[in-house]
């Protein structure tokens, strides 16, 4: 830190009590001065001698027979006085950066100019900032900060000005020419050496300006911004530091006044550049803006911020609490509303730009994350007892329009729900399996889905359905009639059309129902094999050797089921890749099932 030192005699004020201040010499003072509860007994002739202010006041109490002076608005206060009266004394003081600024303001009210007195406390305190104070990064900061408690003077003196302009101009800076002493998070230092020494990050600034106040922090990242030398994500990790500095992780009992105004002034600094602002602080902005009922605009603002980068949101991210007069645990409308500016954005973005311009698979590619994300979210928020069907199913079905590889993620979702509520009726149940595509589920999912007794018999018998098909494609062979009319006779009776909503076709599957069905495709099996060993010799020996594969996995996947039975409600609600082995299910029963349903 810098420092200047002003005098050369020794200190030689003394206290007395707790509001009087003299000074220990044989001339006896003639001057009372009083700075607002401290009074001060002074000598006329040096104080005179330098300030201008204290002229014009002596005259005036003169001509009022008045034996004591008033001056209680110098800024600074006794303290600031004291400094002043020490230097007009020619006694030793010591300015540093917490206290030059009280100096330069009392100096001023006090009219210390050069024209009253040369090397006046004025132009030395001037020297001082200009050739210590502004060339030093961190006193820079200091003395800014301590401006706020002299404003207007400080403003007025320019002081705020050329701190800033010192303070920005450093930060705006290469951080190869950083040859100053900053606060830095070690953990983030980089691993390369430049000539021994290491490479100054591009943020090396963030963390020591989290000292400012909301008000000077908005016009120094206002001012950089305008500098246009720091990349937008430099000015996003920033604002994340400040926010995790200056927001406590509770702001309950807090002052909501504070919070409020510096939650509006961080959303209005956001940079404007896309993935520039982490997804993370956008979620916490938003979270405290809701807590602390923040204006609608600064909301609303936070929102579109948060629906244009969906794609980088993770499950954490968006289980936001819901407010405690909702009955839900999470706040489901919150993120409803989020996903739908975002695929407003999206299709926005679609028709704004050509192909050429704007390539269809990197707009995809996002949706899917999203998609992705939402499918996890889902089944959190689906844990929750109170969570009603209705607000599940809308949210799942505004991602329902992205085309997704996989649909393990919503069968899960839908899998937790349905364990956390049992009690939904029969058209519900077949409502939230409607979100699911079995064709898209993976080999693990479907042997978890065919092992569970909470889904209807219909998504059973699709998921064997599909997963037959699946097999005999990749075994080269095609689908044929007598297998349709087989896989057909499957169904429960009268349910073969697709606008069939009985009973039958939307009750859960029974385990003695779902092993007949095992048993018919065992059959169809079988014959798939006997075709397979006719075509052998037409089909490349890789797709054989792909067939096979496929239908050992139908063969576990079918077996699997034959234990159902011994298997309980909670083991069916373990994670898909959880399957086991086990023996083949006898043809003879199955086939005497097959005519009981046909």
């Amino acid at each position: 830190m810098k420092f200047m030192k002003l005098g050369s005699k020794p200190d030689q004020f003394q206290t007395e009590g707790d509001n009087i201040r003299y000074v220990a010499t044989e001339l006896a003072t003639d001057m009372v001065i009083n700075v607002g509860n401290v009074k001060f007994y002074l000598h006329k002739f040096p104080l005179l001698s330098k300030s201008y202010r204290l002229q014009k006041l002596v005259a005036c109490t003169n001509e009022e027979n008045s034996d004591e002076i008033n001056i209680h608005d110098i800024p600074g206060g006794p303290a600031a006085f004291e400094v002043c009266a020490k230097f007009c004394y020619n006694m030793t003081v010591t300015l540093n950066a917490y206290n030059v600024v009280a100096a330069r303001c009392a100096a001023e009210y006090l009219e210390m100019y050069e024209s009253v007195e040369k090397g006046n406390l004025i132009y030395k305190i001037e020297v001082f900032l200009t050739s210590g104070i502004f060339r030093s990064w961190k006193d820079s900061i200091i003395v800014l900060q301590t401006t706020k408690a002299f404003l207007p003077w400080s403003e007025e003196l320019k002081i705020v000005s050329h701190c800033l302009e010192s303070v920005t101009s450093k930060a705006s800076m290469d951080p190869s020419e950083v040859n100053w002493s900053y606060t830095y998070n070690p953990k983030k230092l980089p691993s390369e050496i430049v000539n021994w020494q290491p490479l100054v990050p591009r943020d090396w600034w963030v963390e020591d300006l989290c000292e400012l106040h909301i008000d000077l922090y908005n016009r120094v990242i206002s001012t950089i911004k305008t500098k246009g030398s720091v990349s937008s994500e430099a000015i996003g990790e920033a604002l994340k530091a400040y926010v995790d500095r200056r927001v406590p992780g509770n702001i309950q009992g807090s002052d909501p006044a504070k919070y409020r105004y510096l939650i509006d002034m961080i959303t209005w600094l956001l940079p404007k550049e896309k993935n520039s602002v982490s997804f993370s602080l956008l979620i916490k902005l938003l979270q405290m803006s809701i807590a602390l009922e923040c204006g609608q605009t600064v909301r609303s603002e936070l929102k579109r911020r948060i629906g244009l980068h969906m794609e980088d949101a993770t499950v954490g991210d968006l289980l936001i609490r819901a407010p405690d007069t909702e009955t839900v645990i999470f706040d489901i409308d919150l993120v409803h509303n989020l996903v739908e500016n975002f695929l407003i954005h999206q299709k926005s973005d679609h028709n704004d730009c050509s192909e050429d311009i704007c390539p269809a698979f990197a707009s995809d590619d996002s949706e899917v994350k999203m998609a992705r994300v939402i499918d996890g979210y889902l089944a959190e928020v689906a844990k929750d007892p109170n969570l009603p069907l209705s607000k599940f199913v809308n949210l799942a079905e505004l991602v329902s329009s992205v085309s997704r590889p996989s649909h393990d993620g919503i069968y899960r979702a839908i899998d937790m729900y349905l364990k956390e509520h049992p009690g939904i009726t029969k058209s519900e149940r077949k409502r939230i399996c409607r979100l699911m595509d079995c064709r898209k589920l993976s080999a693990e999912a479907c042997v978890h889905a065919v092992q569970n007794e909470r889904l209807p018999l219909r998504v059973v018998v699709q998921v064997l359905f599909f997963e037959q098909v699946r097999a005999t494609s990749s075994s080269g062979g095609g689908s044929t009639p007598d297998r349709t009319r087989s896989v057909n006779a499957l169904l429960p009776v009268g349910s073969q059309g697709s606008s069939n909503t009985g009973d039958g076709w939307d009750a859960v599957a029974k385990a003695n129902e779902i092993k007949a069905l095992k048993g018919e495709l065992a059959t169809l099996r079988l014959r798939d094999r006997e075709e397979l060993k006719t075509n052998a010799e037409k089909v490349d020996g890789s797709k054989v050797k792909g067939s096979i594969v496929s239908k050992k996995m139908l063969s576990k996947l079918w077996s699997n089921k034959d234990r159902q039975s011994e298997i309980s409600s909670s083991d069916t609600s373990e994670s898909p890749s959880s399957s086991s082995n086990a023996g083949e299910t006898k043809s003879t029963s199955c086939r005497s099932r097959r005519h009981s349903l046909s």
